[in-house]
């Protein structure tokens, strides 16, 4: 009897926990969106007239982004390294996280409480080489001026937001596994099946859309791969198709598509 009243217990303890806990979720989300709905104005001017992807996707999708882009603004604290901070740059850069993980059920990085904004290239360690922008246990860093060139240029295949990004999504998912997305970690394996090979020809000498610096180790490989979907996803998809594929199933997103509908509709 004393056995089964203590499997009641416990299960009606755990029963009033879920259901609390739901409950203390939903009233979460609910100040969230209130506070959301103050912001999205200003959101959408800023992210609409800089980051040219935003303006071909449909509007339900926008709203996802908008929302998620000021989820990660309100959890992450910025910090200005060098450089005054302007309105635009936490929602900016936010944006951005929210544009690579849009297809994925967990988007907030949750491992990176902090990032760090600075003016121009740095130096880091003990490389000689200046960075535009890194990921490592005490945050994500990024050059303010070449975030800029990455958004707003059209041409060049180029985006050190996404692709610092991309850095510290795999960070999250597979060092300190503190954030992981089901989705991601399992269709990963799949995409490394497609992506492998080609990182290898290119480490052999094999020239691709991807660039010599994609072919420095598997990491930037995958953050330039990123970087290229998204920038460059005709030329990315008529010349490595099969990885082209290989990423939209991992993101769970397609950007030629998304430009193929946005044509079709002008």
């Amino acid at each position: 009897m004393e056995i089964v009243f203590i499997c009641l217990l416990v299960f009606s303890t755990i029963f009033l926990f879920d259901l609390l806990n739901n409950r203390w979720q939903y009233f979460l989300l609910y100040r969230r969106r209130k506070g959301f709905e103050l912001h999205e104005e200003q959101f959408r001017k800023l992210i609409s007239s800089n980051i040219r992807y935003f303006n071909k996707v449909d509007e339900a999708t926008q709203q996802k982004w908008l929302f998620r882009a000021y989820l990660f603004f309100r959890s992450k604290k910025f910090h200005y390294v060098g450089v005054d901070r302007k309105e635009e740059m936490p929602i900016l850069i936010s944006a951005t996280a929210a544009q690579l993980t849009l297809g994925l059920e967990n988007f907030s990085l949750n491992y990176f409480r902090d990032i760090y904004v600075l003016q121009h290239d740095y130096h880091y360690g003990h490389y000689s080489l200046p960075f535009m922008g890194h990921v490592d246990s005490s945050g994500i860093y990024l050059s303010w001026h070449n975030f800029l060139e990455g958004i707003r240029s059209a041409h060049d295949s180029s985006n050190v937001g996404l692709h610092e990004m991309a850095h510290a999504l795999a960070y999250v998912n597979f060092i300190t596994k503190t954030d992981e997305d089901r989705h991601f970690k399992k269709e990963f394996h799949n995409f490394s099946k497609v992506a492998r090979p080609i990182f290898q020809d290119m480490q052999r000498g094999r020239k691709t859309i991807l660039g010599e610096y994609a072919a420095t180790n598997y990491h930037e490989f995958w953050a330039v791969s990123v970087e290229v979907f998204f920038e460059n996803s005709v030329r990315l998809r008529h010349d490595l198709p099969e990885l082209y594929e290989a990423m939209a199933k991992l993101l769970r997103q397609d950007p030629y598509k998304v430009l193929l509908s946005r044509l079709a509709a002008a």
